[in-house]
């Protein structure tokens, strides 16, 4: 059993956390979520004990093992298979002493610990987890300064899960994993025999793994019950019980402030009245629920363009002479929202480079709408921010010639509003970081949006904020993610890259986990109350909805247009009226009496025009909702 009793960190003069207690049961599984900036990095790094805490103490059974991530990746000249065998020190130490030991007992006793630990076993099972991991053989065995960073972490990941801790802690696990590792990894936790403590934004990670949610907000910790769904349903049920209370609390304000006005000038009344001004004073106000300007994102829609956006014609991509995929065929039109599926390595990537011309075709054809505009978001955009400067100082740069009103109103929309524009980037969190990076590459308004792991910084209200405003633009969408939330609720397209080219993948996320599982892909997973077709039929009605969106959105603009044209004419008319010598030509030669009649003719249209127009805002801001 893990206990945290009464922890209390400040940093940088503001406390973190405040006096947080919490009993985890033994062998858990549990998922420590909240907000970005919450501090949940920060308490896993004090139960770590790299991280002292200003008050309370962290409890744990005598002689327990903790396993943490350092937080820089292994490198050098020993590969992921020795750096893996290396992290069980025990294992290690002992076949190191049985080649050089020459005491007959001590060697028997170095045996029969070796044989207890299962130490035998141990090369099969490193080369098992790194398999999971995306390693082949191949990669097992090359040094580790041939990775890069992200498959280094993988090799830290892989180690700390070889070396079986009592209490394991992992802080964003899937961060460098694909779909596929994720997939893995969720099997291997859900049988791990010890405490299990992660963090995590991921809500089928979480739903798949953890027994039990550990909530970090306002500096306090609160222990529910099952996996992220259950958790979801029972905050909202707190959440509608603090509104209630909230609201009896306020009525309950009112009667007494109320009583204590009418009643203090009455002597006879006067005692009553002060003992209800006491209890006034001691009533302490419920907190509303706060509107976060972390869960804004809204995307300018673009204008119209016909299909298709981009043809791809036995396309090749790669770099220097070598294609990394060849044979691509692939059509994106205005509406398409498509999932890029495959391993890491496999070119995801690399065709994210091609659809935003970032690389040409080294063979066949590619063909690009003129006038569309593309916005490519990676996690490079969001570490290279000037860390400096302010979000108002980046948006004014990319949005040159634009006016100060349009530079912040391109901010709002991604909740950069007031002192959060002047704020430094090197003061955002992570999450603010990549909202300020999606908002950046959308300033002009783009036809088509491809996201590389746009969540990787997102926790999981963000994350869901992302999905609805996704959801209601109007663009093209391709998406690179390991959420397979995200992926389920955005995406209508599926193209798998793999073995060297790019195909439609013929099913749901769940046919294509079941395909990556070695099941039968034409037989979904039966998720626990119907969750796949349920999400199923949510995508249906998204699509749905963004047709339904576009065509309103075509009539509330035609609306407004013979509104402004109307409203033109009767300026013009106006202007004939009061000043004949400056009247455009085909109304200077009419009457006054002609005049005042077509204006009046114009009034009865203008009128029809602004309840035509009133009705085609209200019914799309109905179907935006």
């Amino acid at each position: 059993m893990l206990n945290l009793s009464g922890i209390t960190v400040r940093l940088g003069g503001r406390t973190i956390i405040d006096d947080a207690s919490a009993n985890l049961p033994p062998r858990g599984r549990i998922g420590l979520i909240g907000r970005n900036g919450a501090g949940k990095s920060t308490l896993v790094r004090v139960i770590a004990g790299m991280l002292e805490a200003d008050g309370g103490d962290v409890a744990m059974p005598r002689g327990s093992r903790l396993g943490y991530i350092a937080q820089e990746a292994p490198g050098g000249d020993a590969t992921p298979f020795e750096t893996v065998l290396a992290a069980d020190v025990e294992r290690a130490a002992l076949m190191t002493e049985s080649e050089s030991c020459e005491d007959p007992h001590r060697l028997a006793e170095v045996h029969e610990r070796l044989i207890a630990i299962d130490a035998h076993s141990a090369p099969s099972r490193a080369a098992r987890i790194l398999v999971g991991l995306g390693f082949d053989e191949a990669a097992q065995h090359q040094p580790l300064e041939s990775f890069s960073g992200g498959w280094r972490m993988r090799v830290a990941l892989a180690a700390l899960l070889f070396s079986q801790p009592d209490v394991l802690l992992l802080d964003e696990p899937s961060n460098h994993l694909d779909l596929e590792a994720v997939l893995w990894l969720e099997d291997f936790l859900r049988s791990y025999p010890a405490t299990i403590l992660l963090v995590s934004h991921e809500r089928d990670f979480l739903n798949n793994v953890v027994d039990h949610i550990l909530h970090l907000t306002g500096g306090k910790l609160t222990l529910y019950p099952g996996g992220y769904d259950a958790f979801e349903r029972q905050r909202a049920e707190r959440q509608a019980q603090i509104a209630s209370a909230r609201e009896r609390q306020q009525a309950e304000r009112a009667r007494l402030q109320d009583y204590v006005a009418r009643n203090s000038a009455r002597a006879s009344t006067a005692k009553q009245a002060q003992s209800r001004a006491k209890a006034l004073a001691k009533l302490q106000p419920i907190a509303e629920m706060i509107d976060d300007p972390s869960l804004s994102f809204a995307f300018p829609d673009p204008d119209e363009l016909r299909p298709p956006l981009i043809t791809l014609d036995l396309a090749s991509v790669g770099y220097g002479e070598k294609p990394v995929l060849s044979r691509l065929n692939l059509r994106l039109d205005p509406d398409d929202r498509i999932a890029l599926l495959g391993r890491n390595g496999n070119g995801k990537t690399t065709l994210a480079r091609l659809l935003a011309a970032q690389l040409a075709p080294m063979e066949g054809a590619m063909n690009a709408s003129a006038k569309m505009r593309v916005g490519y978001f990676t996690q490079y955009q969001v570490e290279e921010l000037d860390r400096s400067e302010t979000p108002l100082q980046h948006m004014t740069v990319q949005m040159k010639g634009a006016t100060p009103a349009a530079v912040r109103a391109q901010l709002g929309r991604f909740g950069f509003a007031g002192p959060k524009a002047t704020t430094e980037v090197g003061k955002l969190s992570g999450g603010e970081r990549a909202r300020l990076a999606l908002a950046l590459i959308t300033r002009d308004a783009p036809h088509m949006l491809i996201l590389d792991e746009p969540t990787n910084h997102l926790d999981v209200d963000a994350r869901e904020a992302l999905i609805q405003a996704l959801n209601a633009w109007t663009g093209a969408v391709v998406i690179v993610s390991h959420d397979r939330h995200m992926l389920e609720m955005t995406a209508d397209r599926l193209v798998l890259v793999d073995s060297g080219t790019a195909k439609e993948f013929d099913g749901s996320i769940d046919d294509y986990i079941a395909f990556v599982l070695a099941k039968d892909p034409a037989a979904p997973r039966k998720d626990e109350g119907g969750k796949s077709g349920n999400k199923k039929d949510q995508r249906k009605a998204n699509a749905e909805a963004r047709e339904k969106y576009k065509e309103q959105q075509k009539q509330a603009r035609k609306a407004e247009a013979e509104l402004e044209r109307l409203t033109a004419e009767r300026s013009a008319i106006d202007q004939a009226m009061f000043d004949p010598a400056k009247a455009a030509a085909g109304l200077a030669k009419l009457t006054m009496t002609e005049l005042m009649k077509r204006r009046a003719e114009l009034e009865t249209r203008i009128e029809q025009a602004e309840a035509t127009w009133l009705e085609a805002s209200e019914a799309l801001e109905a179907v935006a909702a």
